[in-house]
């Protein structure tokens, strides 16, 4: 015990150590006691010798990272074998418990909903392979751009949307419903003609034809309405509405305004659905359409391939992605929107409804005038706070609309006996067009990536009676937003030559009837002059 209370921690630590087989030069041996005294001398150098005695030199730092690595690609190899052998043993025989009787229809459906997208896969690989792999790469690539977006440099947060209190005037629906609405232009009693604007996606009543002057509307005698679609604004919602009831919104909004006559219908970009409707279901309402950039179903089954192809590559990925889902997952369309124009705060259109735009609409949006229209009308546009009018709109845009385009303007059909199908053959006869038959203008941008060309020229294939003016080097917004020259251009085209507001007949006034009396007074005297005559 004495011997032992007097150990050094050198000699504690030889004890420990033991014989490693290392030799320190001028040790003058291996034992315990060298290795003490090496250590506790303080000149170990950390060589060793090989077996002819020559002093090897330690790894390096890299040497010893790569060894690192490659021991613990090793161990996770093995650890990786060893789960699965695990899993495999585990779910040997799950086919037949209760979880996968209950789990195995959800699957099944499920993969049958997602399997449109092994369309997009090689055809001589495994399916499920394939999307782990695409998986994986999708969850490294997230990481990666997740580590490499941070930066230090301070950010100006956005500002929060401003909303005002309600200001709209509203109708009642037979249904019960509000509907919110704002004139412009001439009285209803002065309207040479009536225009009514269904606005577009992320839009309200107030956009109407952005920048349009009263002077114009006063000059051509025109009264133009927009109103908020359900749920937009200051509008009730209206849970499962379509297309047909949007026609009939418009149609029931007329009749309470006391549009009497015909009524024009202005469709701007995916407000052009539900102009397109009115054309449909309430036809002899209409007296024309004044189509900007007008939307088609990218679904429709009269659009060609290739017209269906040059549709898509025009739009970004992230609009692509949304059409999908509006499509085939809408219950996934909330978490977008209350992270975008949802939240609160404000943002550019551009990111907010996933476009891409080109050299001329950069420029219209930048300008001031654009900004303070876009942060009015979005603010009106998500009052209501819900994201499922513009769920429901957006699921409108691809879905059955109910009716084709080619619905609109078609030759009736006439049921021929078998000479006159025999002569129909050798003689070209026209025939007869049912639909609407009034006047159909499209203005398209031909440098438009919201709403690409190849749309309109489907629109003009299925709707022979479209007029069609194509615009060079104009865009989305360039030409309908603010453009004094360009709406009355449009205004020219659609009225011709200004004629001013009607004048409304004047009402007699009190002095015209007491004239009236005043002249009949000496007729009554004579005629009692002539009866006393008589009498004598």
């Amino acid at each position: 015990m004495a011997a032992a209370a007097t150990m050094t921690w050198h000699e504690e630590l030889a004890t420990l150590v033991g014989e490693t087989g290392v030799r320190f030069p001028g040790a003058g041996g291996g034992s315990a006691a060298n290795v003490a005294a090496a250590v506790g001398g303080g000149w170990y150098r950390g060589e060793e010798e090989d077996g002819e005695g020559r002093a090897v030199e330690e790894e390096g730092w890299a040497q010893q990272a790569r060894g690192f690595l490659e021991s613990t690609a090793e161990m996770l190899r093995v650890l990786g074998r060893g789960l699965w052998d695990i899993a495999a043993q585990s779910l040997a025989g799950a086919e037949d418990s209760e979880l996968a009787r209950r789990l195995r229809g959800p699957a099944a459906a499920a993969g049958k909903r997602l399997s449109f997208m092994n369309e997009y896969l090689p055809e001589d690989r495994d399916p499920v392979w394939c999307w782990v792999v695409v998986a994986a790469v999708a969850f490294v690539t997230l990481i990666v751009l997740g580590v490499g977006s941070v930066d230090d440099t301070p950010v100006e947060l956005p500002k929060k949307l401003y909303i005002g209190p309600p200001s709209a005037k509203t109708i009642q629906l037979p249904d019960g419903r509000h509907l919110a609405y704002k004139e412009q232009g001439v009285t209803a009693d002065r309207a040479r003609f009536s225009l009514i604007a269904p606005h577009s996606f992320l839009s309200s009543r107030l956009a109407g034809i952005p920048g349009i002057k009263p002077s114009l509307l006063e000059e051509f005698g025109a009264r133009l309405v927009t109103y908020d679609l359900p749920g937009f604004g200051e509008s009730d919602p209206h849970p499962g509405r379509d297309l047909n009831s949007s026609a009939h919104d418009m149609l029931h909004l007329a009749g309470a305004l006391g549009i009497v006559d015909k009524f024009w219908v202005v469709g701007y970009s995916a407000g052009s659905i539900h102009a397109w409707s009115a054309l449909r279901h309430i036809p002899d309402r209409v007296a024309g359409a004044a189509m900007f950039a007008p939307m088609a179903n990218p679904y429709d089954s009269k659009m060609t391939k290739e017209e269906r192809r040059k549709t898509w590559e025009r739009w970004s990925t992230k609009r692509k992605l949304m059409h999908i889902l509006a499509r085939r997952f809408p219950a996934l369309l909330p978490l977008f929107y209350h992270r975008s124009f949802l939240s609160g705060k404000q943002g550019q259109p551009e990111s907010w409804l996933s476009l891409s735009l080109g050299k001329k609409d950069k420029t219209s949006l930048e300008s001031p005038m654009f900004n303070a229209f876009w942060e009015k009308d979005v603010a009106e546009s998500v009052r209501q706070g819900d994201a499922q009018p513009f769920v429901e709109e957006a699921v409108l845009q691809v879905s059955d609309w109910g009716f084709s385009l080619s619905d609109i303007q078609m030759q009736k059909r006439e049921d021929l006996s078998f000479f006159e199908l025999i002569k129909s053959l050798f003689c070209q006869a026209e025939r007869e067009w049912v639909g609407f038959l009034g006047p159909i203008h499209i203005w398209q941008g031909m440098d438009d990536r919201v709403v690409p060309p190849s749309v309109t020229e489907y629109v003009r294939r299925v709707v022979p009676g479209a007029t069609v003016h194509k615009l060079l080097d104009e865009g989305h917004f360039s030409y309908f937003c603010f453009c004094d020259e360009c709406h009355r251009q449009i205004f020219s085209t659609l009225f011709g030559i200004p004629q001013g507001p009607i004048n409304p007949v004047p009402e007699p006034i009190e002095v015209a009837s007491e004239l009236t009396e005043e002249t009949t007074v000496p007729d009554k005297a004579k005629e009692e002059e002539q009866d006393i005559s008589d009498l004598a």
